[in-house]
């Protein structure tokens, strides 16, 4: 199905099944114990064993000799596979470093061999056997260093790195008033709660992966790639996922170990990575260090806008885009975006929750909240002057739709912002009490995704598609849109997912999973709902699907009784047209923060929390919102406390567990709420949604920055807003 033309009346609009708040059809397997993740695998016909994963301990080099005697001699051990042993290997396609082969040492913690034993501590101690001489090379480790000769790179993820319109200099050395200021973000790590692990098993010349994957085709095509296999030979299975964050969008080391571990031990093997692998061998957010410059006049509405970041990968990695969102979240006639890559040997940078718009939104907000401030203007009517309609850089361009405003207003509406007083003039005991305000946004990509729907004799729909769930819902929208189809309640539908040998969907990432799956599940129904109408004969133009039946005029056939014996099936897939090249698809948003700030120490307490989305019809309000608090809580973390130290002589993250990276624990979250706008989008897709899971952290650190400032007077433009960056700045107690 090809949707080029703007969804008109359709069987979602019913509204029956889709938009209402159905707690997740998986939640039960959840709770329970019985949903099997990637390493909890069990077949008693499959005698598994253990792959324990050896990593580098230089950042940058080569490897002379490796010793595996002593390893290979170990009780239990079945085999030892070193990175030279399989050789150079062909990359596969979204990979920046090399996950596996040769000789070269692209980061720290790179794996370099993989042992296998009959339980998993034998793997572990036979590991610590292994002993390699290296030849270490210098390597780049510092962004602030490295930025001196960051480099314009071709392409900043499809769209050029900078762009221009208007006269920015000339705009804003005349401005009235002026910002110029520097904001950074450290390197951050997406600790997801699930290892990334894989089991992977051989059968001749083929072979099967339990993995834990946000992309199922992505994974099995670069495999393929890196042990120079055949694709259809690849069984990928990935039907649950532990949390993933973007870190588990591309192929990781864990199956490629688990594979060629497999095929030297003769035998199924799991291999699950070490907390310390997860940020030095898989991927993290970069680091930034970010421009921004604004020139308004004096009645608020801003004449030059200029964005410009630096952030840091492996040789022929990609940029931290974080100067995307400027290009149309703000009006401006005078504009300029430029984003620089540095050379950095540290662990491979790449794709965490909203890249580029997160560490973004954590400068521009910053930043137009203290203009807003030299202008003598409320935060919220400042950014609501600023409003567009249109694409700033291309005015003939309008948005498909855009409630920013509506989203600002309704929040300062239930947040109470008419009460928020000056900086620092707000006490409860030693508390200084402050809230902040910043905008939310994120684009809203499209990519095909297919889906097969089978009807049975007994009235039952099974929806296959290679969609994943990584804890998002996608198993209870995708029943809700195939519910809605077929006029079937929710327990008529069975939901089967993360197995490459049904249709090639979206999958999870970037926020669109859930709209693109839907539509592709959406798409894949119209074709069964044909199928039906054509086995009985039914005028296609007066059918009706409820109550798990057909009717046409005065006839009325149970499904069931439809699929016959043998059943129907429907299966296509989604393809995106022009739509999204004449009108500007985004998200948009408001977050509203609360803060108090002890005025002895520094310590900064989240106190509540609103977020308000506009991002196109909601299709469950329960796992919407799920999306929103769960990324809400990672913006405080992110604004108060995450960081990946660096080790600048050695190239490695020193902190690289759970206990040293300080994710937000209960404690930190207090109330927290979640307001949907009530909209459609029409251009957007048959289901008339947009995505959310990414738009929910968009902005949140900002907003608990405009409230520190607000609660103390302090400007900080450096994340983490740790207590040492603050204490310096509060009052003297009284």
């Amino acid at each position: 199905m090809k949707f080029d033309t703007p969804a008109t009346t359709n069987p979602i609009d019913q509204l029956k099944v889709v938009g209402k708040p159905i707690h997740r059809i998986d939640g039960q397997l959840k709770t329970t114990g019985k949903a099997r993740y990637a390493y909890e695998w069990h077949d008693p016909d499959m005698p598994y064993v253990y792959g324990y994963p050896v990593g580098s301990t230089i950042g940058k080099g080569r490897i002379k000799t490796m010793n595996v005697d002593a390893a290979k001699r170990a009780p239990g051990v079945l085999a030892v596979v070193t990175t030279l042993d399989v050789g150079n290997r062909e990359k596969g396609k979204f990979n920046t470093a090399r996950l596996f082969g040769g000789d070269e040492i692209q980061h720290y913690h790179q794996a370099i061999a993989v042992v296998v034993a009959e339980t998993f501590e034998q793997a572990r101690a036979a590991a610590n056997l292994v002993k390699v001489d290296y030849a270490e090379d210098k390597g780049a480790y510092d962004l602030a260093e490295a930025m001196k000769s960051a480099v314009k790179p071709k392409d900043a993820g499809g769209a050029p790195p900078d762009t221009a319109v208007g006269d920015f200099d000339g705009a804003f050395k005349s401005a009235a008033v002026t910002l110029d200021e520097r904001y950074s973000t450290p390197d951050q790590s997406h600790s997801m709660m699930e290892p990334h692990a894989s089991i992977a098993a051989w059968n001749g010349d083929e072979i099967t992966v339990w993995t834990s994957s946000q992309m199922i085709d992505w994974w099995r095509s670069d495999l393929a790639t890196t042990l120079g296999v055949d694709k259809e030979k690849i069984h990928l299975m990935s039907p649950f996922i532990g949390g993933g964050f973007g870190g588990k969008l591309f192929l990781r080391v864990d199956a490629v170990l688990a594979a060629f571990g497999a095929k030297a031990a003769k035998r199924p093997v799991k291999v699950a990575l070490p907390r310390p692998f997860i940020p030095n061998n898989t991927t993290h957010r970069p680091a930034t260090i970010q421009r921004l410059r604004i020139g308004a006049g004096r009645d608020g509405k801003i004449t030059a806008i200029a964005h410009e970041s630096w952030s840091g990968d492996q040789p022929g990695g990609q940029l931290e885009t974080a100067a995307m969102q400027t290009r149309l979240l703000y009006a401006g006639e005078n504009r300029m975006t430029a984003m620089r890559l540095a050379t950095l040997n540290l662990p491979e940078g790449n794709a965490m929750r909203a890249p580029g718009e997160a560490p973004g939104l954590m400068a521009l907000e910053i930043a137009i909240d203290e203009m807003a401030e030299k202008l003598g203007m409320d935060p919220v009517q400042f950014r609501i002057l600023n409003d567009t309609q249109v694409d700033p850089e291309k005015p003939d361009r309008p948005f498909s739709h855009r409630d920013f405003v509506g989203c600002l207003k309704l929040g300062a509406e239930r947040f109470g912002w008419s009460g928020r007083g000056r900086p620092g003039a707000r006490r409860e005991g030693t508390w200084m009490i402050g809230t902040g305000v910043a905008a939310a946004f994120r684009n809203n990509l499209l990519l095909p995704s297919g889906a097969r729907v089978r009807l049975d004799k007994e009235g039952i729909v099974t929806v296959e598609t290679d969609m994943t769930d990584i804890g998002t819902g996608s198993y209870t929208i995708i029943a809700q849109t195939a519910a809605e189809m077929m006029g079937l309640p929710i327990d008529k539908v069975a939901v089967q997912l993360g197995d490459s040998r049904f249709p090639v969907s979206a999958g999870s990432g970037g926020q669109f999973g859930a709209n693109c799956s839907t539509s592709g599940v959406y798409a894949a129904c119209v074709k069964l709902r044909e199928a039906v109408i054509e086995r009985l004969g039914l005028n296609a133009s007066d059918v009706v699907f409820e109550k798990g039946a057909v009717r046409s005029g005065t006839r009325s056939v149970s499904l069931a009784e439809a699929a016959g014996p043998d059943g129907l099936v429907g299966e296509d897939k989604i393809e995106w047209e022009k739509l999204s090249e004449s009108h500007q698809q985004s998200t948009f948003g408001a977050h509203f923060v609360e803060v108090g700030v002890d005025i002895a120490t520094g310590e900064t307490r989240i106190r509540r929390m609103l977020a308000v989305c506009a991002a196109g019809r909601i299709l469950n309000p329960i796992t919407a919102r799920s999306q929103v608090i769960g990324a809400m809580t990672m913006g405080a973390g992110l604004a108060l406390s995450e960081e990946l130290a660096v080790d600048t002589r050695r190239g490695f993250f020193v902190n690289h567990d759970l206990a040293g990276y300080e994710v937000p624990v209960h404690a930190d979250i207090p109330h927290q709420e979640v307001v949907f706008m009530d909209e459609t989008d029409p251009m957007s897709s048959p289901l008339k949604a947009k995505g959310i899971g990414e738009l929910g952290l968009c902005g949140v650190s900002a907003a608990i920055a405009n409230a520190i400032y607000n609660a103390t007077g302090v400007r900080l433009r450096h994340y983490p807003m740790t207590l040492d960056k603050l204490i310096g700045g509060l009052p003297d107690v009284a």
